[in-house]
């Protein structure tokens, strides 16, 4: 696979982890106290999210972004992990032996 195709199917993967909020071996990490309004408004910000740029997206994996909701500003970030959760992913374009983690937080707590 070249590194084009490799870094396409990560942001695909990615996508759907930030889009859908679930994805094959996908987690979605919450940092901070967010009430339950407060979350579904952070994460369909984070759904829409498409201001792509290449200091935050060098590599073109959609792997990380900021959104600002009712003046408050969240960052996410998308890690890889081993299935046995001992180290970092060798294949994050392979959904079956990666876990995929969202992290969600306010900007401030970063």
């Amino acid at each position: 696979m070249t590194d084009d195709a490799k870094a396409a199917r990560i942001r695909e993967l990615n996508d759907e982890l930030r889009t859908k909020g679930r994805a094959l071996n996908g987690r979605v990490v919450v940092m901070g106290g967010l009430t339950p309004e407060k979350r579904h408004q952070v994460f369909e910000a984070v759904a829409k999210f498409d201001e792509w740029t290449t200091g935050d997206d060098p590599y073109g994996e959609h792997d990380f972004g900021k959104v600002v909701v009712e003046g408050e500003a969240f960052i996410w970030k998308i890690d890889y992990y081993s299935l046995d959760k001992a180290h970092g992913s060798e294949h994050p374009d392979d959904q079956k032996t990666t876990i995929r983690v969202l992290t969600l937080m306010y900007a401030e707590d970063y």
